[in-house]
């Protein structure tokens, strides 16, 4: 089983010390304890938005991916990219991955209200504003043919509850925001991985 992932600074697993706390390997593990052999790439990077994973898809289809997870909106978030922009943009990925018989998951844009950078007064307009980035990439998923795994619903209470879920930087998830995030992530990816088996 071929997994990549793909996306931002969430999917390269920034924040975290070890390498084996972050995404892809937590998520590789998952699925070699359900049996699958894993392969591993993880095309994602800091600071990517959604109009750098047409490259990201075509690494990942040149590796022979069988599954793709990606991580988006953050960034596109932070750069006021404009949300039928950037859904345009993930629709197109996760078609061109559907299209090369790649299974897609993809994390939407996250809750930016619960970090700490953001001033108590505009934290309920940036919660706003990112469930509504989030409700249009998950439309243009579903057209493309992907599934959405609702981790923003799973974690979002346990960040804005407990700072340890965050890096030094008080930005990206710490190991334990990584677990966390797995977590909520692995259900879908393990779905995804045994339709790909048959």
């Amino acid at each position: 089983m071929r997994l990549c992932l793909l996306g931002d600074s969430i999917a390269a697993g920034v924040g975290s010390t070890r390498r084996e706390d972050t995404l892809g390997p937590l998520l590789a593990e998952r699925l070699r304890k359900a049996g699958h052999r894993v392969d591993l790439g993880v095309h994602a990077f800091a600071g990517a938005r959604s109009a750098d994973l047409r490259a990201q898809v075509r690494a990942a289809v040149a590796s022979g991916a069988d599954v793709a997870v990606v991580v988006i909106g953050a960034n596109d978030l932070t750069r006021f990219v404009p949300a039928q922009v950037g859904a345009q943009q993930l629709h197109d990925a996760v078609a061109d991955l559907r299209a090369a018989g790649v299974e897609v998951v993809v994390a939407t844009a996250p809750d930016l209200s619960i970090v700490s950078h953001v001033p108590p007064a505009l934290r309920d307009v940036v919660s706003a504003v990112s469930r509504d980035y989030a409700q249009v990439q998950q439309q243009a998923v579903i057209r493309a043919g992907g599934v959405v795994a609702h981790v923003e619903r799973a974690v979002t209470p346990r960040f804005a509850a407990d700072p340890s879920m965050f890096a030094a930087d008080r930005f990206h998830p710490s190991a334990a925001g990584y677990r966390a995030i797995a977590e909520a992530l692995a259900p879908a990816v393990e779905a995804a991985a045994d339709r790909r088996r048959v």
